[in-house]
């Protein structure tokens, strides 16, 4: 039986639905922060005093960094710049894949009404030869695992 070797991190695909598509508004070259936390309370127990009881409470989820090269034109930001501007908050679902050789998903995440609660760019620097990149970060409900 051959050993499981985990698939790699850098090929995914990361779609804001319900945004025009446009194959260079979707390059994100970074994803973090997709994660589920199961929040707990704590109940002291009367007359029991070495210990504290847990109580699984409600699944938090973390905010979504998107990262990628500063686009100048983009669906994606015109989302971002509605809410800033005119507090306009558009919740968006947004699917990441994570994709094999052939560009079919292995995996997928479902992430449901997400919307902007950051936004930043790199340092300006002229003694660095980089790219400016931008990061979008997403506040959301929840998600859900997609068979791949």
């Amino acid at each position: 039986m051959p050993l499981y070797t985990p698939p790699p991190g850098f090929h995914f695909l990361v779609e804001v639905l319900g945004l025009p598509p446009d194959a260079n508004d979707i390059r994100f070259v970074e994803v973090g922060g997709l994660g589920v936390e199961i929040a707990t309370e704590d109940v002291p127990e009367g007359g029991e005093n070495r210990f504290v009881q847990k109580y699984p409470v409600r699944a938090r989820f973390g905010d979504l960094t998107l990262k990628r090269g500063l686009m100048t034109r983009s669906a994606v930001w015109q989302w971002i710049e509605r809410a800033v501007d005119d507090l306009l908050i558009e919740p968006k679902d947004v699917h990441v894949s994570l994709l094999n050789e052939q560009h079919v998903p292995l995996m997928a995440w479902h992430l449901e009404g997400a919307w902007p609660v950051k936004w930043s760019i790199s340092d300006l620097n002229a003694s660095n030869n980089a790219f400016v990149v931008e990061s979008l970060q997403l506040s959301y409900r929840r998600f859900r695992r997609l068979a791949g």
